[in-house]
């Protein structure tokens, strides 16, 4: 039996498939017959749809204040620190406490598991990716892991000072990553984070470039909690609802100013281009432009950070090694990629959560879909024409 195994009694977990409370399974934006962008998605409009990457989740529900979790992504399933991915990071704005990301930028590769988790989960997630590490064959002389984490601030439904991650429970988000199907919504780093004023989650897509376009793959990961103007394919849906940002203080100029806008999101970027972390910064930049297309504006407390790694040119100990990089002129197409799968990864967090209620009483409601299906009925059919 793992470590990890004793600590599955004392949680417990949210369904796979997040469900709507008649038990009919919350969709996919996709569902919704919405179909954002021009390119086309990968097999599972998933991160995984890049071949090698795998995606786990614990998630961590207790008693009535508890609403916390993990999400690993493994950028391969070989040995990540003898074989380091080419990475880049970008940081949208910096009200955050990402780990990790100095040797990203200095050295441009990524060695270690990418661990999503809260804020004052941070350092315990450093010390358990530390540890995995270092129990690794083939790692008995290691003597330096920068392990790489994010997070968001979940505190509005989670106990969030109680500190309830371990480093059991990153462990068990690592060693629980598969390829294949991606949980969303309420799940791991994203049971207990908002995002536009209802329930954010995790959310994934990908885009699948055609073979005149060179026929590579980017999947995207988000952690959404920020606030802003929900927007669906080109729809203010958050303003049509009545729940978007400074909306108070816009209809009434004499409410106080609150900080409702604040929150982060985090965005894990996959491809199998062959890109140096030069150009992988360049494509994590564009990132951020998907948010934008959701009705993200970036807040002044809001941590937005861009993780980018290629499956290509895996860094090892070689003291000259021969690689292959797609130019500069051949970048704009995964630009493009880039932004559309972030921008369909929010709405996915958004549809597939499910309302949770946490600390102090604290309610998120999941995104009303019979309301936005309405909204955006005239989209649809303008699509189907």
């Amino acid at each position: 039996m793992k470590s990890w195994q004793s600590a599955v009694t004392i949680l417990l977990f949210l369904p796979v498939c997040a469900e709507a409370d008649g038990g009919t399974p919350r969709p996919r934006v996709r569902d919704l017959g919405i179909t954002p962008g021009v390119l086309q998605p990968g097999p599972l409009n998933a991160i995984t749809d890049v071949d090698g990457v795998q995606v786990g989740h614990r998630t961590i529900v207790r008693g009535d204040d508890v609403r916390t979790g993990v999400t690993a992504i493994l950028p391969h399933g070989g040995d990540l620190f003898r074989a380091k991915t080419p990475a880049a990071v970008y940081v949208g704005n910096g009200f955050g406490k990402a780990a990790g990301f100095l040797q990203v930028q200095e050295l441009g590769n990524i060695e270690t598991p990418i661990i999503l988790t809260n804020t004052l989960s941070v350092g315990r997630a450093i010390e358990a990716v530390v540890r995995w590490t270092l129990a690794r064959p083939g790692n008995a002389d290691a003597q330096s892991v920068n392990a790489v984490v994010g997070e968001t601030n979940d505190g509005y439904l989670n106990d969030i000072r109680g500190l309830h991650v371990t480093h059991l429970d990153v462990e068990a988000a690592i060693e629980s990553t598969a390829p294949g199907p991606v949980e969303e919504g309420s799940v791991g780093a994203g049971t207990g984070t908002s995002a536009f004023g209802w329930k954010g989650g995790i959310g994934t897509s990908s885009r699948h470039l055609p073979e005149s376009l060179g026929s590579y793959t980017v999947g995207v990961l988000v952690q959404t909690n920020f606030g802003g103007v929900l927007t669906i394919d080109g729809v203010r849906v958050g303003e049509a609802l009545g729940r978007y940002s400074f909306r108070d203080q816009l209809e009434n100029s004499e409410t106080p100013a609150t900080r409702d806008e604040r929150g982060s999101c985090m965005i894990v970027l996959a491809t199998d281009a062959p890109l140096s972390p030069r150009n992988l910064e360049r494509l994590a930049r564009r990132a951020v432009l998907g948010l934008a297309r959701a009705g993200g504006f970036m807040s002044n407390g809001s941590g937005d950070f861009v993780i980018a790694f290629s499956t290509q040119n895996l860094v090892t100990s070689e003291s000259v090694r021969e690689v292959r990089l797609l130019a500069n002129d051949q970048m704009s197409p995964l630009f493009l990629a880039t932004v559309e799968s972030v921008e369909e990864a929010v709405y996915n967090s958004l549809t597939r959560a499910t309302t949770v209620s946490g600390r102090d009483g604290h309610v998120r409601e999941a995104l009303p879909i019979e309301a936005v299906t309405e909204l955006l009925a005239w989209r649809v059919g303008a699509q189907g024409d």
